[in-house]
This record gives structure tokens, C-alpha cells and sequence, in this order.
């Protein structure tokens, strides 16, 4: 961008923050020429509507004019209702629009089996559930415990890949859940709170996923069941002012370090309320488990809480049953596919990357810390300037990133480690706006070695793009595609890019604030099973660092490396890309001068005059009888 004047601060240095937003004028764009073919028109339309740009030339680049994996989301999401097919591999790996649309052809979609249970069924048999394989006596034995009988259920199907992660580590707790989810929330009146309350059922009422249960036992495979009506279980407490903080008495009333909810019983979001006179207000707990949503679930309901509160609910998208991710995961990429991939990527790794050598990885998150930071602004310009240059998503930079800092701590080339994935690549339709847990988290592997710093960036990018065609594999399944021991861990860090920023709904957000006026969001707790977790919001146009960390380490510490893995990697791509990966540093300097200096500052005075024998002799006059020596 060319400025007049640089905006300077009142001692006369560079005021950054003063700097204006990048234009479109400040992307990188090749020169035009027009789309050519229905592909390329079409993608180019496409493009122009998600990127905000006029004019897509079929030599522009995805990536180059600010495209990132949630777009590229909905990228496909388009191509698809349009009858093309597109695999969101191809946009990483070919995003330049001309080659891109070379890939598109026409293609049936997946063909979902429909749900088969209807209301006035008087019996519920095996052939009737397309997506899950149960016996009769097992279709019996749900059939007694929901509420209400058969009349009561709407369908009945088996659980995601991450869904079965999950509820083993509910099974392997002793104590509490580590996949409970917990979001206080304040209400200017209880007026008000009754409203929110009210609206959040109506949400209930739309989405399957909401009003769905899950059992096991007596089983041949879990199954998730969805009622036809569940109603949100909303307890009411009265608190006493003088035993303490309204807040804090709410918080201790339910501790998913120790307690947990029955998952046999929807709907599984639940609220627990107090009056706080000290403060006039209402303040709620919600309880939801992360077996029926994720983040991009739990922005979606705050979306629609806010449409129904301000009358608008005739403005949401149809609900998408949960039910079409199930039949994907199933029905999708094959299993064998699935174990070919995992086995070439990680068949010889015979050592799990495990750092600080922890080797728990069935906590139940109770001992984990909680850090947040914003990277400075300088550096979020530069990482995106430097993905824009190499055509790759930032995502890749962060990632290679975190690597680095896994290299280092474990001392070794080759790294593992867990990492997040949309889990929405592959839908079909509206898709994307579905609710429930769709995101997944599988291995992937980086040798870096002595490979050169931008090649490194291109060999994540290929990596990550190769990874999404798998995205609803199971973990369980990935593991076994290497050479450890079952018994053994394959990682022990997960790594989660997300996209905070990002409106997955249809519903104004300038309208949402407005309408949620007189509710505060006071805090949530999320933990998960691993000792260190480590996510990377992109808010889009700042980054920050989200650390839960076991607290046998310092949360701070490991934000304080990935903030200098960062600044290494944009030194090395701006001034010599070609620079080894493994010489980028990942101390921060503060940290170095500690090590190096402070404490290494052992210098002692001593005798310098004398021998060495001699002190030793002198030693020998002092302690005549000490041992010199001992030998095992």
C-alpha cells in the first residue's frame, strides 16, 4: 500500500496500529484474463462472492487473494449444488482458478439412505437403520429406555469417528468427564433469562443432534438415537449471599472434574440458574457435552438464540440432520482407503513423539492450565503476507510452526502430533451449517531434517491437503497404521488452526450483538484427554494462541515458543527462504539469556596458583577421613 505520511506515534516512531487495513489493491493479483468454459466462470463467480473481489481472472490465486480453509469450505460447498464435484484437496494443491477448474466434472453426489423410522411404527427392525448394524434384540433394548417408546424415536444410527473417541474417554474416567462443556452465562433480568431459555428449546426442537442420546451397553456398536421431543432439564437453585459469591457457589454445584451427565438421557445441553441479588442479576450454567457439538456448533446456537429472541426465526437456514455426516463417514472414503493412507504416511515410525516425555494420554483434564495470548500485530501482517506470496493457506505456516517447536523439544527430525480437522470438507448440500460435532483430530507427520524452510512450508501444505480427503477416519484406525505398540501412544500434542471470526450462519452479526443485549458470556471451560493442546485463533486480521497445558508445565512457556517459531519462520521466508527449518529458532531470547547466561553463571574463586595435585592434596590435610571415592 503507498501512504502520503506514515503514522507516527508521539515520539516520533511508527505507530503500527495506526496503519490502515489492507484494500484489495493490496493483494496480490495476476494479470487478467476472463474466465473461459462454464468451470472456470463458475468458479470465478464463486470467488468473487466469498473473496469480496470485482473481477477473477483464470490465472488469480485462491490463496494469493486471501482465501483460507473456511472459505475453501464453502468453496466446495457451491461447486457441489452447482453438480460439479470437487475434492478440497485439489484447491490446495492446484489454487490457481484455471487449473482448479481443469479438476471439475460432473458427478452424482452421495446418495444418503433415507431415514426409514416413521411416527405411526409400531416396531422398529434392523432393515430399518441404513447407517448403523444392530440385532433385534438390541433395537429392543434402546427401544425401553427412551421416554415414550417407539413413538418417541425419530431415528437411530451409529457414531462419528470422533464420536467413538470420545465416549471411551467417558468410559475410561473414574471420575467426572473431560468432554463436558461448561459456559457460564449472565441475564439482566429474569425476564430475559426465561426468553433465552425459551428460544434455546425452540433450537432443540430444530436440530436432531440436540435432542439425541447415546447407548451402548448390551450393544453390538454404540448407537446415538434421536428423540422426537426432549426437553432441556433447567434446575434452579436459591443461594444464600453470605456463604459466598452467587458465582462461585453455581460453578461448585456441578464440577465436571467430578460429576457428569447421564448420556442416556437428551437432550444433552442442560442449565442450572441463580439469582445473584448482589449484583441484580440471573446468572446460568450450561452444561453441553461435546459428543453433540463443537465450537462451530455452539456459534451457530448463539446465532439463532439471537434470531428467535428478536422474532426473525423465519430468516434461518432448514435444519441439516446429523445423520448426512454419519452416512458420509460410513459411506464416504473406504476403510481400506483409510488404512492405505495411515499405514504409507506412518508404517515405520516405531517411536510415538511424546513431549516433555509424558506418556498419559487418558486424562481427564482436571489438571490442565489455561493461557491466552494475541500475537503482536506485526507479526500476524507478515505471516499473511508471506502464505499470500507462497500461495499456501496460514494455517500451513502455523503448522509447520508447531512442528518446529515438537522438533526441539523431543530432539528429533520426524514428529507426530494430533491435529484438528473442519470435519465439514466433504458435505453435502448445506452441510456446512449443520450442527453437532463434525471437527475430528487425526496424526500427521512432518520430516523436516535439513529441507529448506519454503520447501518445508509447501511439503505441510501438501500434507494437510492430502490429510483432508481422510477427515472422517477414526483415530483409533490411523494409529494402527504405525509401528508402535498398541499399548503406546502415537502423540501426545494436539494442534487446532480455527477460524474465529468467521459468521457460519445466515443470521446478521450487527444484529446478533444487539439482540443479545443484557446477556454476558462470563467464561467456558473446554478441556480434552491430551496434556498439551495448543490452538491458533485466526480472527482475520490478528492471530492469537489458546495453550491447555498440564499443569506439571507453564502454559506460558509453550505460547512463548510458538510465538518464536512464528517470528523465526517469517525471518527465514523474508530474508532467505532457503534456509535449513531445523536452524530456525525457537527459544525466545528471554529464555536463552537465562539458560546461557544467568543460569550458567558458575564462576567460583578458587586458588589459582596452585596445581591441580596440590589442591587435591590440600583437600586430602582438611578432610583426612572423608571418602574420595566409592565404587559400585
Amino acid at each position: 500500500m503507498h501512504l502520503d505520511t506514515m503514522p507516527l506515534t508521539p515520539n516520533g516512531k511508527l505507530d503500527r496500529k495506526a496503519l490502515p487495513a489492507p484494500e484489495k489493491d493490496a493483494y496480490t493479483t495476476q494479470a487478467y484474463e476472463p474466465p473461459q468454459g462454464e468451470a472456470e466462470t463458475v468458479l470465478a463467480q464463486i470467488w468473487e462472492e466469498l473473496l469480496h473481489v470485482d473481477r477473477i481472472g483464470r490465472h488469480d490465486n485462491f490463496f494469493e487473494l486471501g482465501g483460507h480453509s473456511l472459505l475453501a469450505v464453502q468453496v466446495v460447498q457451491y461447486v457441489r449444488q452447482l453438480g460439479f464435484d470437487l475434492e478440497i484437496r485439489a484447491l490446495f494443491a492446484t489454487p490457481k482458478l484455471a487449473d482448479l477448474a481443469a479438476s471439475l466434472h460432473q458427478t452424482p453426489s452421495l446418495s444418503i439412505p433415507p431415514n426409514l423410522i416413521q411416527p405411526n411404527d409400531s416396531v422398529i427392525r434392523p432393515e430399518m437403520l441404513p447407517l448403523i448394524d444392530l440385532t433385534q434384540q438390541g433395537i429392543d433394548r434402546i427401544v425401553r429406555q427412551v421416554p415414550g417408546s417407539i413413538a418417541n424415536i425419530q431415528d437411530i444410527y451409529a457414531l462419528s469417528p470422533l464420536q467413538e473417541g470420545i465416549l471411551f474417554h467417558h468410559l475410561m474416567a473414574h471420575a467426572g468427564d473431560p468432554y463436558l462443556i461448561r459456559t457460564f452465562l449472565s441475564f439482566a433480568s429474569r425476564a430475559l433469562l426465561d426468553r433465552f431459555l425459551f428460544a434455546v428449546q425452540q433450537i432443540v426442537d430444530r436440530h436432531d443432534i440436540l435432542r439425541t442420546s447415546f447407548i451402548w451397553e448390551g450393544l453390538s456398536a454404540p448407537a446415538q438415537v434421536v428423540w422426537r421431543q426432549a426437553k432441556i432439564s433447567v434446575v434452579e437453585l436459591e443461594l444464600d449471599p453470605a456463604a459466598g459469591p452467587i458465582a462461585d457457589q453455581l460453578a461448585s454445584y456441578f464440577d465436571p472434574k467430578q460429576d457428569r451427565i447421564d448420556l442416556a438421557t437428551a437432550p444433552l445441553l442442560r442449565f442450572v440458574v441463580a439469582h445473584d441479588p448482589a449484583q441484580d442479576r440471573w446468572l446460568a450454567m450450561q452444561l453441553m457435552h461435546h459428543l453433540i457439538g463443537d465450537q462451530s456448533t455452539l456459534h451457530m446456537l448463539r446465532q439463532e438464540v439471537a434470531a428467535f429472541l428478536a422474532g426473525g426465526a423465519q430468516s434461518l437456514s432448514p435444519s441439516v440432520p446429523f445423520r448426512n455426516l454419519v452416512a458420509q463417514a460410513r459411506l464416504g472414503v473406504t476403510v481400506e482407503e483409510h488404512e492405505r493412507f495411515f499405514r504409507q504416511m506412518l508404517g515405520d515410525i516405531t517411536e510415538p513423539t511424546l513431549a516433555f516425555g509424558i506418556t498419559d494420554v487418558y486424562q481427564d483434564g482436571s489438571s490442565s492450565t489455561a493461557t491466552r495470548r494475541m500475537l503482536p500485530r506485526m507479526l500476524n501482517d507478515r505471516l499473511r503476507r508471506q502464505a499470500r506470496r507462497l500461495q499456501v493457506s496460514l494455517a500451513s505456516l502455523c503448522h509447520l510452526a508447531w512442528a518446529q517447536v515438537l522438533t526441539r523439544i523431543t530432539n528429533s527430525d520426524t514428529v507426530v502430533f494430533g491435529t484438528v480437522l473442519f470435519g465439514r470438507m466433504h458435505g453435502e448440500g448445506e452441510d456446512d451449517k449443520a450442527t453437532g460435532l463434525f471437527i475430528n483430530t487425526l496424526p500427521i507427520r512432518f520430516d523436516l531434517g535439513n529441507i529448506a524452510t519454503e520447501a518445508a512450508v509447501r511439503l505441510v501444505q501438501s500434507r494437510l491437503s492430502e490429510l483432508l480427503m481422510h477427515e472422517h477416519a477414526s483415530l483409533a484406525l490411523a494409529q494402527r497404521g504405525s509401528s508402535i505398540e498398541a499399548q503406546m501412544p502415537l502423540f501426545n500434542t494436539v494442534f487446532d488452526y480455527r477460524h474465529s471470526s468467521q459468521s457460519l450462519g445466515s443470521v446478521n452479526t450487527n444484529a446478533l450483538e444487539q439482540d443479545l443485549s443484557g446477556i454476558e458470556v462470563l467464561g467456558n471451560e473446554i478441556r480434552n484427554n491430551y496434556p498439551i493442546s495448543l490452538s491458533v485463533d485466526d480472527f482475520g486480521n490478528s492471530l492469537g494462541l489458546d495453550a491447555l497445558i498440564t499443569q506439571s508445565l507453564f502454559p506460558e512457556r509453550i505460547c512463548d515458543y510458538m510465538q518464536q517459531a512464528l517470528e523465526s519462520l517469517a525471518d527465514a521466508l523474508e530474508t532467505d527462504p532457503e534456509t535449513p527449518v531445523r536452524k530456525l529458532e525457537v527459544v525466545p531470547l528471554a529464555e536463552r539469556k537465562l539458560l546461557l547466561e544467568t543460569w550458567n553463571a558458575t564462576e567460583a574463586p578458587y586458588a589459582d596458583s596452585l596445581c591441580i595435585h596440590q589442591l587435591f592434596e590440600e583437600q586430602v590435610r582438611k578432610n583426612p577421613d572423608a571418602k574420595a571415592l566409592i565404587f559400585k
